[in-house]
């Protein structure tokens, strides 16, 4: 097809889905497209070419390792060479330049863009930690964008991207399929797919977390149990669709924490069939089934992972993605919010919508905050002074999204972060009001 964009999807209906987390999923656009009993037949079904994914070494363990198996167009060794471009406000790690940074920082949301600028361009790097070239340690972004990736698609060779939507709905057009994420939802891109970003509003912002490491995965229960937590069968997977499209894009790929491109002749998203485990998905953080005290004491936070990326320290994550959701608050003799805390892990933290319970002004729906390793935090004044005075009722959290990306290693911020104009410099501030609680 030539000169549009035309997406093949079966007619189920606009937006299908298969469900479960890490499964085996198998997935046609056209019948007959997936070749039965074997992945790479001599010819494969309808003239298309096999090729694998492989998103771990071969000889992991089969429980650990992720592969795919896509069946297209072309295979995605027809392509140009990629010359390097312009990076813009994204960085990786190592910064060399920039700053391990002790302080309490928090800033306002991103400013949105007063040009057209779609999600590449869009990228707009906080800080980050460990090494891109080594798979250790995460880049955290902030997008902000007002143009749909139409002749542009985007490939991250360093890590998964686990995105997290503020404003605007997104479509994300990839290898395997689409998906339709909003506010209050989250998408994984896994490492190594080709996608582009469309925009169903005006404006379109969130945040990422660049994954260099293990891929994420559901946390163990321990004591918990079978069930709890996120649920496997929460996770939504998309079915296969293709574009068939003959005419010169860009395909941006980010390599080694730079930005390089290449103008292809065709779509690289004309993937007609696949099956396997590594590809792409969503989840709705209202599905999320939140566990807490019943009789006395804030649990620890990690009671509200989603998701980890496992490190080579058990316990210690390369990456924690938590959730603050609405929930019920009935402990007794507690002082409920989360109390004032020093940690080994460094805490990035935004907000979706509504108001965080630890902080009564401030921290603000497209805000962050960043407390890294050691640094002393908590709630603020007002909001202590509330909660440990309170009538301690059973009470109802509502209206409200919060998260945290933690991370054993601190995180280094960018210079231009540190400077930035939406830079709260008066943060240390909302501690000032604790006064002395000392009672001889």
């Amino acid at each position: 097809m030539t000169g549009t964009i035309e997406t093949h999807t079966p007619a189920v209906t606009e937006f299908a889905y298969s469900a479960g987390f890490g499964n085996e999923h198998s997935t046609e656009a056209v019948p007959g497209a997936l070749p039965v009993g074997r992945n790479s037949p001599q010819r494969a079904p309808l003239g298309l070419y096999a090729e694998q994914h492989s998103a771990t070494a071969f000889t992991e363990p089969r429980a650990h390792n992720r592969r795919s198996w896509v069946y297209r167009i072309r295979p995605s060794a027809a392509h140009p060479p990629f010359v390097p471009i312009d990076s813009g406000s994204l960085r990786s790690a190592p910064l060399r330049d920039a700053v391990a940074d002790p302080n309490r920082l928090r800033w306002g949301p991103l400013p949105l863009p007063q040009a057209p600028t779609d999600f590449i361009d869009g990228l707009y790097t906080m800080g980050a930690n460990g090494n891109v070239l080594e798979r250790t340690g995460i880049g955290i972004h902030l997008y902000a964008a007002s143009k749909s990736m139409t002749d542009r698609y985007f490939v991250d060779a360093d890590g998964e991207l686990l995105l997290v939507p503020e404003i605007g709905a997104l479509v994300l057009h990839t290898e395997y399929g689409r998906l339709h994420v909003i506010p209050g939802e989250i998408a994984v891109i896994g490492r190594g797919v080709r996608f582009r970003v469309e925009l169903l509003d005006e404006v379109a912002r969130g945040y990422v977390c660049e994954n260099y490491g293990h891929h994420f995965v559901l946390p163990e229960l321990g004591p918990i149990g079978a069930n709890g937590l996120a649920n496997a069968r929460d996770f939504l997977y998309p079915i296969a669709a293709y574009e068939d499209r003959e005419e010169t894009v860009q395909v941006v790929q980010k390599f080694g924490g730079r930005l390089w491109a290449a103008d292809y002749d065709h779509s690289p998203l004309d993937v007609v069939a696949w099956h396997g485990n590594h590809a792409v998905y969503k989840y709705n953080t209202a599905r999320f089934n939140v566990m807490g005290t019943v009789t006395y004491d804030h649990p620890d936070p990690s009671i509200y992972t989603v998701l980890t990326s496992p490190s080579d320290t058990p316990g210690q994550a390369n990456a924690d993605f938590v959730i603050f959701a609405p929930r019920w608050l009935v402990g007794e003799d507690t002082f409920r919010p989360p109390w004032y805390h020093r940690n080994v892990m460094s805490e990035f933290m935004g907000l979706v919508h509504g108001v965080y319970d630890a902080k009564a002004e401030g921290f603000l729906p497209g805000g962050a905050s960043l407390h890294n390793m050691w640094s002393a935090h908590g709630p603020d004044a007002d909001t202590y002074a509330k909660a440990s005075t309170q009538e301690l009722t059973p009470q109802r959290i509502t209206d409200t999204l919060a998260f945290m990306f933690e991370t054993r290693w601190p995180v280094v911020v960018t210079d231009f972060a540190r400077t930035a104009t939406h830079l709260q410099p008066g943060y240390d501030a909302v501690w000032q009001g604790v006064r002395r609680g000392f009672i001889e």
